[in-house]
């Protein structure tokens, strides 16, 4: 193996710099680094100590460790040697924006795919793969550059206290992989973001998606692909003319670009709607009207009642967000915002790592929950990246045998914290802390000028 990336650091006998990260090469293989590195012409020319493909996977660790600063993270991935200084922070900084964050989104396209089979638990439905689509908001440095990039929330005290990156996902429901995303500004529509996700959801899928999302021509796009299916929540105002009721309560019924066209009954698409309605006042949308759009138009194959219950799994997607914001890089007294990168290209960057480490993490869960025949949804995200952060240093790769082993005893491992089966459960969209006393920061109060005076030098006695 050649030394990574022609670096001059001191490397292992396999031709490691980072050789405290071997334990990953097992889900992101090192040749599918380099193709991403060659693809986007980031191969070093000339020797030099952080060459692309160090500073690739020192990236990709800051996906997993993410409570480290980033010379902290070198560290971390590579083997003490009193004879070398650690790289500082500013040749590291300097050594990321060298890189860009199109190594990064190349390399997530190569590596990152669905993992269901059809003897996944949960993750399909009669032959199809359950996926979804929907977005989430991270908050980012309060930087001038990040602020010029992304915006920030605009309500009714003022502008929010933060730059925002809005991220819209495409996830494997069953696994939670986060198979595709793209990211924009928060004032970007999730709906133009989400469509540049169509080309990458697989064959054979039946996507779910939330109210805010629908559009005509999104459906009439997606249902025009025969090897796509489609269950999508639409708000309960939409208008539908002739219905035609189906036993199981549903009804058959065609949807129309405007109302002009369907007064002239023009280019319509005909559409299966379930409406209905909880009971329960503790669940959330109590007495509400709820209404699910599908192609899957024949109730005896699809019954409304398993699509309605099937329609919840969408939430796996909050689920994953919530893994990645608070359990993979939650907030800490250092680090106010979800993100810590200065730069717009540092936070795309850094995103992506955090996907791709999301994946490593999810990849390890799925393979132990299949060698047990267990829903991954019985094993602990959590747990699993607390053992693989401890775990890879003590990875033995001097072979493939020995690198396979160490996984299979990392997968042992996880399968030792079963969790058990999910509980019947509500979560309320609520906030404990609505208001501060405090003022809220304004721009004035970002960068004030330099002091002219010492504190002595204010002090003037009133007796």
């Amino acid at each position: 193996m050649s030394r990574q990336g022609s670096s001059t650091l001191s490397a292992d006998e396999q031709g490691r710099i980072l050789d405290r990260l071997a334990g990953l090469e097992n889900i992101i293989l090192p040749e599918l680094v380099r193709q991403a590195l060659t693809l986007t012409g980031r191969v070093n020319q000339r020797a030099c100590p952080l060459s692309a493909e160090v500073t690739l996977w020192v990236v990709l660790a800051m996906g997993l460790l993410t409570d480290l600063p980033i010379w902290q993270v070198f560290k971390a991935a590579r083997r003490f040697r009193s004879s070398e200084k650690t790289p500082g922070r500013s040749t590291l900084c300097e050594a990321r924006k060298r890189l860009g964050v199109e190594p990064l989104v190349c390399l997530h396209r190569l590596v990152v795919r669905p993992l269901a089979t059809l003897r996944t638990p949960g993750a399909t439905y009669k032959g199809y793969r359950w996926m979804g689509i929907d977005g989430t908001i991270f908050d980012v440095p309060d930087s001038e550059a990040n602020a010029q990039a992304f915006g920030r929330a605009n309500g009714g005290r003022g502008k929010g206290a933060f730059p925002q990156v809005r991220k819209v996902s495409l996830v494997e429901l069953g696994t939670h992989v986060e198979v595709a995303m793209v990211l924009g500004g928060w004032q970007d529509s999730e709906q133009e973001l989400a469509r540049q996700l169509w080309d990458q959801i697989p064959a054979g899928t039946l996507l779910t998606e939330d109210r805010g999302l629908f559009s005509f021509d999104a459906w009439k796009t997606l249902s025009g692909r025969d090897d796509l299916r489609l269950l999508v929540r639409v708000k309960s105002q939409m208008v539908f003319p002739e219905r035609t009721p189906l036993s199981d309560h549903s009804f058959l019924t065609w949807i129309y670009r405007n109302s002009h066209d369907r007064q002239r009954d023009r280019d319509g698409i005909r559409v299966r709607v379930i409406e209905y309605t909880i009971n329960d006042p503790q669940r959330t949308g109590h007495e509400e009207r709820h209404r699910l759009m599908t192609n899957l138009l024949d109730d005896k194959e699809y019954p409304a009642l398993e699509l309605i219950v099937g329609y919840h799994e969408r939430w796996e997607v909050e689920v994953v967000f919530d893994e990645q914001k608070t359990h993979q890089d939650p907030r800490r007294a250092e680090k106010p915002a979800h993100l810590r990168s200065g730069t717009p290209d540092g936070v795309r960057q850094e995103l992506y790592a955090l996907s791709l480490g999301h994946y490593v993490v999810r990849a390890v869960m799925f393979a132990a929950a299949a060698s047990a025949d267990l829903d991954p949804d019985r094993l602990s995200f959590t747990g699993t990246i607390q053992i693989l952060q401890c775990r890879l240093p003590e990875c033995d790769a001097r072979t493939r045998e020995s690198l396979l082993e160490w996984l299979l005893r990392v997968q042992e491992e996880v399968l030792s914290g079963l969790l058990p089966p999910r509980r019947n459960r509500i979560n309320p969209r609520v906030i404990k802390r609505k208001m501060s006393k405090w003022n809220k920061k304004q721009p004035k109060h970002r960068r004030p000028p330099p002091l002219s005076k010492t504190f002595v030098e204010t002090v003037v006695m009133t007796n």
